[in-house]
């Protein structure tokens, strides 16, 4: 078994807003809310090792675009699946700013390490054990769930699959994004989420009341205000956007603009950022989810 690999490609996740949902089994708990999966994402690699070839009592050695990475929820879902390899994640993304890379890592672990090790396990079982890491580690409450369906997600219930219920925006868009830095989600998370969700319950109503792209903009954009999560460049860049914004944009998406929740980072569709005068990255909202990229070898 010694060497046998196999790879998961998972879309990266920006969420426009969320409600947070604590629960004592971590499958059951999560968070409601929206976001866009995104085709800028993660492969995960994941490599068999013999216990003998292992450094220590640890199930996985990890590497993040080359360097030895920390993933806590990496180590738990092969703990889970009773897998002990080597896990290599390659991602243009940056980390730890509101993009599911800890979501992706957990998520491209499960599939690859389940592939790889011949596991067995159907897909919602898959989804459950990342979830499930993700919610332990404080490091997410909907990216994985978010991240196995694509598309633009809307999170109608919390928790893994048998518990969360899911819907999404029928749309696609061109994304543009820049970065100004890295914001805590296990910080923001710990503390009193009260407002935080009140205002999640509240954008949530607005969408699914009108599932579409610029009320999910829209909705992000009073939500991020409402429970104070706007950092100074943020709110710049997105009042820069809509000062260049285009009314006569065909696809209704001028002027449109949004934080990315957790991080230092703008999100807008169409050209909103390079209007305004930014540098942005560019890419697409992913048709769909988690994959396993060809055979496992």
């Amino acid at each position: 078994m010694n060497g046998k690999r196999a790879t998961a490609f998972v879309p990266g996740h920006v969420t426009a807003f969320f409600s947070a949902h604590p629960a004592e089994d971590p499958a059951a708990a999560g968070s409601r809310g929206a976001g866009l999966t995104l085709s800028d994402g993660v492969d995960v690699t994941v490599t068999l090792v013999d216990d003998a070839d292992a450094a220590d009592d640890s199930p996985v050695a990890l590497a993040l675009n080359g360097e030895p990475a920390t993933i806590g929820a990496v180590g738990d879902v092969l703990a889970a699946l009773d897998v002990r390899a080597r896990v290599t994640l390659a991602t243009d993304l940056p980390v730890g700013a509101g993009f599911g890379v800890s979501g992706a890592a957990a998520l491209g672990t499960a599939f690859a390490a389940n592939a790889a090790a011949d596991r067995g396990r159907s897909e919602n079982e898959l989804v459950r054990i990342a979830h499930e890491a993700e919610v332990e580690r404080g490091t997410g409450l909907g990216d994985v769930v978010a991240q196995a369906r694509g598309g633009i997600p809307i999170r109608l219930e919390p928790g893994a699959p048998g518990h969360g219920v899911l819907d999404g925006v029928p749309a696609h868009a061109r994304v543009e994004y820049v970065t100004f830095g890295e914001l805590s989600t296990e910080d923001v998370l710990a503390g009193d989420t009260a407002a935080l969700t009140q205002a999640g319950e509240r954008a949530l109503s607005r969408l699914r009341a009108d599932p579409r792209l610029p009320t999910l903009m829209d909705a992000s954009r009073e939500f991020a205000e409402r429970a104070d999560l706007l950092v100074p460049e943020v709110a710049e860049a997105i009042e820069a956007v809509a000062t260049a914004g285009d009314s006569e944009d065909p696809d209704g998406f001028g002027g449109s603009a949004a934080m990315a929740m957790l991080g230092r980072t703008v999100f807008a569709l169409g050209t909103g950022l390079s209007d305004a005068g930014y540098d942005p990255a560019v890419c697409h909202t992913h048709p769909a989810g988690a994959r396993l990229v060809g055979e496992a070898q």
